[in-house]
């Protein structure tokens, strides 16, 4: 096919040539354009070729295009992506009815849609053909403005990518390359035999671009039966796997009746996920919809005139929350970011697995010494829970696989691991996968697979992912074809996949070759092996920390994972209206949850935890007023649901804490935290660690209800240095962001710069953190919907140190406050404009003598202040605002606590209504109002159907069996509802034990010992794991 552009109005024509319908395929064109609208929507029609008027288009590339990828949006243009250059890699299945050939993606480039400024003619020879003139007037004077490196292409980290020889596709509209083997053909008996396939059914698990080709499929969805098959046979749309592709063709020995060999052919296909996509360091560990990093689905297939065998096995990162921060060199410092809040995400991930191919044995490969023991600990904490949910369908062993190379070699591992029950077990139990080419359908299905991770799920675990497949394979032939188990050509071409494939994989993921391939390839450690092992292990060193971020970045693009990134929009009025209709319906699918955010922040001065009962602090005692509204609240649980505490100088600042900071301060403030939480009296509920981040002094910590671990999603962490303009980490930030079912939240603790005059220097601080800080997927402090700060700003009061010293201890906060410079550069919209603050009804809480109430009495005789503060913007509704009396410190800590509202989306009820709205769209006659239509249609209730309103002639209480409203109440009923005064409050109740109470005493027994329903025994069941994501969601 040829890609041409048009000129006024600016279009794409995407054709076949005269190649492609000598080969059957129809004369059609597929062609782009944009809508003049702001911003910009794509229009795309599929038109038979008589219908286009090519003749005044140029030709904008002489080579041969493959196929399109899709449409992206790059900085406000609109891109197509196609494949320009590729390499056959060959036939898995020669013997099929249908070939079944891959092939290798070597270029993929990118035509604008918006703009003729990225016009580039250079491989189009009908291009000379045209006057300079014309030329420039298409390029829209981008030839004379763009001198080489000077204007860089907007999709060139896109096209280093995709041209990278990772991705592969297949040639043949009539198979998927998403989708192992076993899924692709039908089973005995099924109805979709013989059935021709659809493109539109593939594993979208791999599919790496189906971000950017979703509005095609959705294109393609809506045309007539006819034109569907049109368009899949001219193949203009195209899915792309990234991963390994590998095929080798031999002549095995056959018995002898005629003398012929049989040609086998032996394939592995390596499948990567994308929807926890990236580089090493970069992306670790598990996100909350159970996706983890570098998941790998490898297939080995063998196949002859007769069967085709296949096996999978699947790798990934260890499936917990846990990182790997900062420079990177030989040493892995690992980091569990939620230790006590990964069970619900490692369920998933396990359900998800089960669900897929049934049962599971994972085979941890770190090592139990060092780092690595850290998370081989908490793997097996975490799957021995997950035992109660699925028994004998999980299980789990522990290889330590550097220490039996290091006490045997490389061939102890071999030898081990077949001497190991457990493994050889499950290879029996789980079987494979063989299909009767003559039929083609399945003979015998896999029953399990096996999950192999190491920490980066690259060297050791294609090692010993290459020992499985083999033994899986001598199964096979053992049963079909004894002799060829001693084959030297097929266990070469198996071994040289498996180099291979750990090479592709290790590219991709550490951006050099895989470690132990001289063993995977000869089955000999060599020299050579040694030293080509040691440079990938130095370049792997600087790759990672040098290189990686921007490659992130380029994967988060193609992926549509960075927050301020807009989808291409096809023109599409229809449904552009049922989403508009949708989005003003939003109360209908959603419903609140009301809740509560304990917000707390106090600079430690260097001090570790002391005597001092932190109580007054986390459980507080506000005023009478504030105590009323939380008693008549529809709070169901008046407990905060999450405690978020920022601490500044949690360690001094040291020249050593700054050049290496030690976390091992943070972690003995997080023991005594957590002690206070299981320690305090009428406890109703537990808390739990959810997540933690340290900047030198600087630490943010957030506790949240053990129940509520399994809907706070999308937890992530990170800081940003702002002393020393930005070098050093002594000031800065900590952020922590979050979702709460669909609300999202981000927590800021900070240490400004301090000094009274240098108020200038603390705005700048401010700009600093708010404009560069960033999370995961380019989202910013500005992405999120509620976003709190906790921190010591150290804004001073412009005030006398006698006058302020007098004013604080006459409570004569007004006076104080009008002098106050945080309050007078938000005032001006200098730095945190659009916060807001509580009324500041406490003194100042800066500076005191430790361990006394006197402000300081030192040589300096600092002046008192209001530096630490808690500033707050969203659907935050200020409950308490004061100070907690602790002296440990030379700051008093400042709390904050927050009642707001988290939405929960129904989804299932979101897509009905879509699908309602879109029923009644498509079937409007030109005559009836639509909006009008929209807002008056209902979906029918899942619940029982209330009662019909009344009427003049008839009461909604007045039904059949209860006439006039009259319920016959049993004597059962009488007496259980006759039991007891319902005013009179429990005996055992702090209410009821005293006729006056203070208001502190009120509210600490209604904080402490909310009025909750009795609690009831439950048999103990089998836990469900929690509720899979849907297959279609993207991760945010």
């Amino acid at each position: 096919m040829h890609l041409y552009l048009g000129d006024d109005p600016r279009a794409l024509y995407l054709a076949t040539s005269q190649h492609d319908e000598k080969l059957g395929r129809p004369q059609r064109v597929l062609v782009f354009r944009v809508t003049p609208s702001n911003p910009p929507q794509a229009v795309v029609e599929f038109l038979h070729k008589d219908q286009v008027d090519l003749s005044s288009a140029v030709l904008i590339t002489s080579r041969n295009i493959k196929g399109c990828m899709g449409l992206i949006n790059v900085g406000g243009d609109i891109f197509v992506a196609v494949i320009t250059s590729t390499a056959g890699v060959g036939n898995t299945r020669p013997s099929a009815s249908t070939p079944e050939s891959v092939a290798r993606i070597h270029e993929v480039c990118f035509y604008s849609l918006t703009s003729s400024t990225w016009d580039d003619f250079s491989n189009s020879e009908q291009a000379w053909n045209y006057s300079d003139t014309d030329i420039i007037n298409l390029r829209d004077n981008y030839t004379q403005s763009s001198s080489a490196g000077v204007l860089e292409h907007p999709c060139l980290p896109l096209t280093k990518i995709l041209s990278s020889g990772s991705f592969y596709f297949a040639l043949e509209p009539q198979w998927d390359l998403s989708t192992r083997f076993s899924e692709r053909l039908p089973s005995p008996g099924s109805i979709e035999k013989g059935r021709a396939h659809d493109i539109a059914n593939f594993d979208e698990r791999f599919i790496w671009n189906e971000y950017i080709v979703r509005s095609l499929l959705d294109i393609r969805d809506r045309l007539d039966p006819q034109e569907r098959e049109d368009l899949d046979r001219c193949q203009f749309i195209v899915l792309v796997i990234q991963g390994y592709v590998g095929i080798f063709t031999m002549a095995l020995s056959a018995p002898p009746t005629n003398g012929a060999p049989v040609v086998a052919t032996l394939s592995l296909i390596s499948r990567l996920g994308w929807k926890r996509a990236g580089t090493r360091f970069n992306t670790r560990g598990i996100d909350d919809d159970g996706n983890t990093a570098n998941f790998v689905e490898t297939e080995t297939i063998f196949s002859t005139d007769q069967h085709c065998f296949s096996y999978v096995q699947v790798r990934g990162s260890v499936p917990l929350f846990w990182e790997q921060q900062g420079l990177q060199t030989f040493g892995q410092r690992i980091q569990i970011t939620r230790p006590n809040a990964s069970q619900p995400a490692f369920e998933r991930h396990f359900a998800q697995i089960i669900d897929e191919y049934g049962s599971v044995h994972a085979i941890n490969l770190l090592g139990t010494k060092d780092a690595e023991a850290t998370l081989t600990h908490a793997y097996a904490r975490h799957l021995q829970a997950a035992n109660s949910i699925w028994g004998s369908d999980i299980g789990i062993t522990h290889f330590d696989f550097h220490n039996a190379v290091r006490l045997g070699g490389h061939e102890s591992v071999i030898r081990d691991l077949k001497r190991m029950d457990v493994i050889s077990e499950n290879i029996d139990r789980f079987g494979f996968t063989v299909c009767d080419i003559s039929s083609n359908e399945i003979v015998i299905g896999q029953k399990g697979v096996f999950r192999t991770n190491c920490l980066d799920c690259l060297d050791r675990t294609n090692f010993v992912q290459d020992i499985i497949s083999r033994s899986a394979l001598e199964q096979y032939l053992h049963l079909i074809r004894r002799e060829w188990i001693h084959s030297g050509t097929l266990w070469s071409y198996h071994r040289e996949l498996w180099a291979e494939n750990g090479d592709a994989l290790s590219k991709i993921y550490a951006g050099t070759g895989a470690l132990n391939t001289s063993f995977t390839r000869s089955g000999k450690r060599t020299l050579a092996g040694v030293l080509s092992d040691a440079t990938k292990s130095v370049s792997r060193a600087y790759i990672s920390n040098f290189q990686d971020k921007s490659k992130q970045t380029a994967i988060d693009m193609f992926l549509g994972n960075l927050s301020d990134q807009q989808p291409v929009t096809i023109f599409d009025p229809i449904h552009d209206t049922v989403r508009v209709a949708l989005e003003q319906r939003r109360m209908e699918y959603s419903s609140p949850k009301h809740c509560m955010i304990f917000t707390g922040t106090w600079n430690l001065n260097g001090r570790p935890p002391s005597t001092e009962s932190l109580m007054p602090w986390l459980f507080p005692r506000p005023v009478c007023a504030v105590l009323t509204s939380l008693i008549v609240s529809d709070l169901t649980e008046p407990r905060p649901d999450m405690f978020v505490l920022g601490f500044q100088e949690i360690v001094p600042l040291t020249a050593q804490q700054i050049i290496q900071t030690d976390p091992e301060k943070r972690r003995v403030w997080e023991t005594r935290l957590m002690d206070v939480f299981d320690r305090r009296g009428n406890k109703t509920c537990d808390y739990v660690l959810l997540r933690s981040e340290q900047l030198v002094g600087t630490a943010l910590i957030i506790f949240v209800k053990s129940e509520l671990t399994s809907v706070i999603r999308n937890v992530e962490a990170t800081t940003r240095k702002t002393g020393m303009r930005g070098m050093s980490g002594n000031k800065g930030a900590v952020a922590i962001r979050l979702q709460y079912h669909d609300t999202n939240f981000c927590f800021i603790t900070a240490h400004l710069a301090a000094g009274h005059p240098n108020v200038e220097e603390r705005n700048s601080d401010y700009r600093t953190i708010v404009n560069q800080l960033r999370f995961q997927k380019g989202k910013t402090i500005a992405s999120h919907q509620n976003v709190v700060w906790l921190a010591d700003t150290n804004y001073r009061i412009d005030l006398e140190n006698d006058l302020v010293r007098s004013l604080a201890q006459c409570d004569k906060f007004d006076a104080l406050l009008a002098a106050d410079q945080l309050r007078s550069v938000m005032d001006a919209g200098i730095a945190f404009a659009g916060y807001q603050e509580g009324p500041l009804l406490f003194r100042p809480t800066y500076r005191y003598d430790v361990g006394t109430d006197a402000y300081d009495t030192s040589e300096k005789m600092r002046i008192p202040a209001w530096t630490d503060r808690i500033l707050y913007h969203g659907s935050l509704d200020l409950a308490v605002y004061s100070r907690a009396e602790l002296k440990s410190s030379d700051h008093r800590p400042v709390f904050a606590l927050f009642r707001t509202v988290v939405w929960i989306v129904d989804r299932p009820k979101r897509d009905a209504l879509a699908r309602l709205l879109l029923e009644n769209v498509t079937s409007t006659p030109n005559d009836e109002k639509l909006d009008e239509k929209l807002a008056a249609l209902t979906l029918h209730p899942s619940t029982h159907d209330l009662p019909p309103p009344s009427s003049e002639d008839n009461a909604w209480w007045d039904r059949p069996g209860h006439p006039n409203g009259v319920f016959v109440v049993t004597d059962a009923e009488e007496a259980r509802y006759r039991s007891a005064n319902p005013f009179d409050s429990p005996t055992d109740s702090p209410l009821s034990s005293s006729p006056s109470l203070s208001d502190e005493e009120l509210y600490t027994a209604a904080l402490q010992d909310p009025l909750t329903p009795a609690q009831v025994t439950i048999p103990t069941i089998v836990r469900k794991p929690p509720p899979l994501p849907s297959r279609a969601s993207k991760p945010s």
